[in-house]
């Protein structure tokens, strides 16, 4: 009797031995299920967000901003005030891709184009070009953009600057806004705080009899590309609220015509921005050598200028600032310009502007022409 209850109790074990091998065996093989189940979720996962992220909505790829300004102009000299929307800007973008990008800007200027002779307005095409981000700080840029020159041309909406008007240096000397069709690479340099832009662009077409600088842009309007334009600039921005910056561009024929006495022409321009709490200062030098017996025996051949503006927050939304500014566009024919005035932000996007500027300009005759005025103005920008 006990031999059988011993070969009972020892088959018994036998079988409970077995039993939890195969209980352990089957605990495994639902573990190894369910992590193959997981592999295959998340790759649906993973191809979900892939698809997503291709679909993105058209409205989340494209921006839209806008930026405009109005001007009152009250002339002391006995001229006729003037209100002037002076600009209104849209401006479109859209993302193609992470690296592939487009910008553009359309400008409506003096609030109506068309429709009879006086009208002084006009409609622009101010930015239009594909940016390439070849890599996180090299990028290449094909189209119509704003050359890199000087601290208002691809900067100046009306918050960003003191002044109801642009200084006159950057506008006689360097033609802001000044936009060329053409390409550039630009990219930053290691960790140096150096960036750099190579531009070669379709260049000015100046007329011979005049040698007038702004009205030598061809805004890439059928331009002539007969002589393209080349231009470097170099930036540093190593040193927290400093900038310093120099741009050299060269044409080697101006008008981009053969045998009418204009030759070549070079800018040099230079400019630093510097802020330190509330206290900012910018200054800006800038002049052209252009070479033929036109510019010379028109006497501009070498039209400069410079500025040194010293700025105030007196508070957050409140700026005061001076500006003085000097250029010659005809050799020992000077205008000289006293600016001073304040800039009220009620918010970061919005600005009211007010100023008084001094203008003095000296006629070929030895007397000096009067243009003194009180301006004010308001802008946005988003």
């Amino acid at each position: 009797m006990e031999y059988k209850h011993v070969v009972f109790a020892t088959s018994s074990l036998i079988a409970l031995a077995g039993s939890g091998d195969a209980l352990a065996q089957s605990e495994r093989d639902r573990i190894r299920h369910l992590e193959d189940k997981v592999d295959i979720l998340q790759q649906q996962i993973n191809a979900t967000a892939d698809a997503v992220e291709s679909s993105q909505p058209e409205q989340d790829r494209a921006t839209f901003g806008s930026y405009g300004e109005l001007h009152y102009n009250n002339f002391l000299n006995g001229d006729d005030s003037e209100i002037d929307f002076h600009r209104f800007v849209l401006l479109f973008g859209y993302e193609f891709t992470d690296r592939i990008n487009f910008y553009s800007e359309l400008e409506l200027e003096h609030a109506v184009a068309g429709g009879w002779d006086e009208n002084p307005g006009e409609v622009e095409l101010e930015q239009a070009f594909i940016d390439f981000a070849l890599t996180d700080t090299t990028h290449a840029q094909g189209g119509l953009f704003l050359m890199p020159v000087g601290i208002l041309n691809e900067t100046h909406e009306p918050n960003t600057f003191y002044g109801v008007e642009r200084n006159q240096v950057e506008t006689e000397i360097i033609p802001t806004s000044w936009r060329e069709g053409g390409g550039q690479l630009l990219g930053q340099i290691g960790a140096t705080g150096l960036s750099y832009n190579f531009a070669v662009t379709s260049g000015f077409a100046v007329d011979a009899d005049e040698i007038d600088i702004r009205d030598g842009r061809q805004s890439t309007a059928e331009a002539l590309a007969n002589d393209p334009a080349v231009t470097g600039r170099l930036k540093y921005t190593g040193v927290p609220g400093l900038e310093l910056a120099t741009t050299v561009q060269y044409q080697t024929d101006f008008s981009q015509e053969d045998s009418d006495g204009v030759n070549g022409a070079y800018l040099y321009e230079g400019h630093a921005q510097w802020a330190a709490g509330p206290f900012a200062l910018r200054a800006l030098y800038a002049r052209w050598n252009i070479s033929g017996d036109a510019a010379d025996a028109l006497a501009r051949d070498q039209p400069f200028g410079y500025y040194v503006e010293p700025s105030f927050k007196i508070t957050p939304g409140v700026g005061i600032f001076a500006r003085y500014s000097e250029f010659e566009l005809v050799e020992d024919l000077p205008e000289e310009n006293i600016t001073f005035g304040a800039n009220y932000w009620p918010i970061p996007q919005v600005v009211l502007k007010a100023d008084y500027e001094l203008r003095d300009t000296e006629q070929a005759d030895g007397s000096t022409l009067d243009g003194d005025s009180f301006n004010v103005g308001i802008g946005y920008a988003f």
